[in-house]
């Protein structure tokens, strides 16, 4: 048995975060420093920062779904969804995202972030295999190190090493874990050959479909409706509501016996408070704009590729979209800050990812092409982004 160390002295109150200035400095010198912008309700600005992809955040059909919802229901959900807090507008914009999507069923979370932590958690454990691909969601990481499960983190977008990872795994149960478009590059996971190295070693697949949805497959059901995996019993789907249907808020599709098991075993679903009614009203109203609108997707998808190919035209270093996201590199992260900096003294507002929220430490300027951006928005931001590129 060792004996006991030294007794650690007791630091006095004052100085018990004195570590935290030390944390600041490091952060200060790598520039990466992050400071809160609050917004005004009109700022003026050309948004490609958010990721209201389909422009309907602000529609007076969706906005007014959630003053109505508000009004009738209340500000909040007063409860988590299995005492008070689950309304009729959750079960229909539950029964509506399964059939839009074309799953057997779907479960509403309060954001994105919970529905990844609680799909991941539920569906692993000490006696699962979890392979990732290495630029999956944060939430999605924050569900594997909570997972107890056996974590393999793999290649981007390569099935082979998913076949490899799946085939040496010590576990029975696995779960394949992937986004559909990835956050920072906007590029697309090649989701039919990783269900088929799936289905070859008997895994599961969940796919966070966050920024495939309203933007890709028939008329925005989605990158995994696209590649014809949806329904499929060994599929689940995460979205989110806070993208292109312009509201707040996650869910989980995938079969029915899956959701049961979600109801019972997701912690952040469990013991989280719901989803408030006005937000869950937008979300339904939105999908309704969606489905009378569908060419809305196309002009996303065109808008990016309008983004991409001029700003490249213009000799940035440009990623190739997928649906919405433009990635443009920048030589630093100080230099990305500047950039984004620059761009909004003009009015325009871009997206500042850098490490560590960029996994492959190249910063960027993230874009987001949106539905209801007009030729000149489009002629005004590739002026203003090209002429402030840093030298």
């Amino acid at each position: 048995m060792n004996a006991p160390g030294p007794a650690i002295a007791a630091a006095p109150p004052e100085q018990v975060f004195d570590w935290l200035e030390t944390e600041a400095q490091r952060r200060a010198e790598a520039g990466l420093v992050r400071r809160l912008r609050a917004r005004t309700p009109d700022t003026g600005e050309l948004d490609l920062a958010g990721n209201d992809y389909l422009g309907l955040a602000r529609e007076k059909r969706v906005a007014g779904a959630a003053a109505a919802a508000s009004l009738r229901w209340g500000a909040g959900s007063t409860g988590s969804r299995l005492v008070t807090g689950s309304t009729e507008l959750h079960a229909e914009l539950e029964h509506e995202l399964a059939r839009f999507c074309g799953t057997q069923a779907a479960l509403v979370f309060s954001s994105g972030f919970a529905a990844n932590l609680g799909v991941v958690t539920a569906l692993s454990g000490a006696e699962s295999a979890i392979v990732t691909d290495k630029y999956i969601h944060a939430s999605l990481i924050e569900g594997c190190r909570l997972s107890r499960a056996d974590v393999a983190v793999v290649a981007h977008s390569d099935p082979d090493a998913v076949a490899h990872a799946l085939r040496t795994r010590r576990k029975q149960r696995a779960l394949v874990i992937t986004d559909s478009v990835f956050s920072v590059d906007g590029d697309l996971a090649p989701l039919p050959e990783l269900s088929a190295v799936c289905r070859e070693h008997g895994a599961a697949l969940l796919v966070d479909d966050a920024h495939g949805l309203g933007v890709l497959g028939e008329g925005g059901r989605g990158a995994v409706h696209e590649a014809g995996l949806a329904g499929q019993p060994d599929v689940v789907t995460t979205i989110t509501l806070s993208k292109s249907l312009g509201a707040q808020g996650g869910a989980v599709l995938g079969p029915r016996r899956v959701i049961r098991h979600l109801v019972d075993t997701a912690r952040s679903f469990i013991f989280d408070t719901a989803l408030a009614p006005g937000s869950a009203a937008a979300a339904l109203a939105a999908l309704g704009v969606l489905r009378g609108e569908p060419e809305l997707a196309t002009r996303v998808r065109t808008t990016a590729q309008e983004l991409a190919t001029r700003l490249t035209a213009a000799g940035l270093s440009v990623s190739t979209p997928a649906a919405a996201v433009v990635s443009v590199r920048a030589p630093s992260p100080d230099d990305a800050v500047a950039w984004a900096a620059r761009c909004a003294e003009h009015g325009i507002r871009v997206g500042c990812f850098r490490p560590p929220s960029v996994p492959d430490g190249v910063s960027r300027l993230r874009l987001t092409a949106r539905a209801d951006l007009t030729e000149s928005d489009v002629d005004r931001a590739v002026q203003v982004i090209v002429d402030n590129a840093p030298n």
